[in-house]
């Protein structure tokens, strides 16, 4: 299984969002436009599960962590929006697939707690996933 494709599989399915602001992506060059909404991704990779002994497998996990961020005065109704559109796309059980790779989310998208960060309303969301390869 290929790590960048589980990449390729949650990033794909974030920019999916009808709607959704614009993204800064890990490792790529985003300047914010000021009074615009945009979003952070970050892929945060866990210990891999090793779930049998005496072979080669195992499973990859981790968290998909969005970071969205609002221009700071006008409520926290817009993020708490664009929070439920990524619980739908990424509700739990869902399977996105890459290649020979499949993504399971293990979990329903955690919400937290909104904070001002500089002109900002940032709300983190949290993807809980697993991966492995389709059999």
């Amino acid at each position: 299984m290929s790590l960048s494709a589980i990449r390729i599989a949650l990033e794909s399915r974030l920019n999916s969002i009808a709607g959704a602001p614009s993204i800064a992506w890990e490792n790529v060059q985003f300047t914010p436009t000021p009074g615009t909404a945009y979003q952070a991704c970050y892929i945060l990779r866990a210990e891999p599960d090793n779930a049998t002994i005496g072979d080669s497998f195992f499973r990859e996990r981790g968290i998909f962590h969005i970071n969205l961020f609002y221009p700071v005065g006008n409520g926290a109704n817009a993020a708490e929006l664009m929070a439920s559109s990524i619980r739908s796309a990424f509700s739990r059980g869902t399977t996105l697939t890459s290649g020979t790779t499949k993504v399971n989310i293990t979990n329903t998208p955690e919400v937290g707690q909104g904070s001002v960060d500089g002109d900002r309303w940032m709300v983190p969301v949290k993807i809980r996933w697993t991966a492995g390869e389709l059999t």
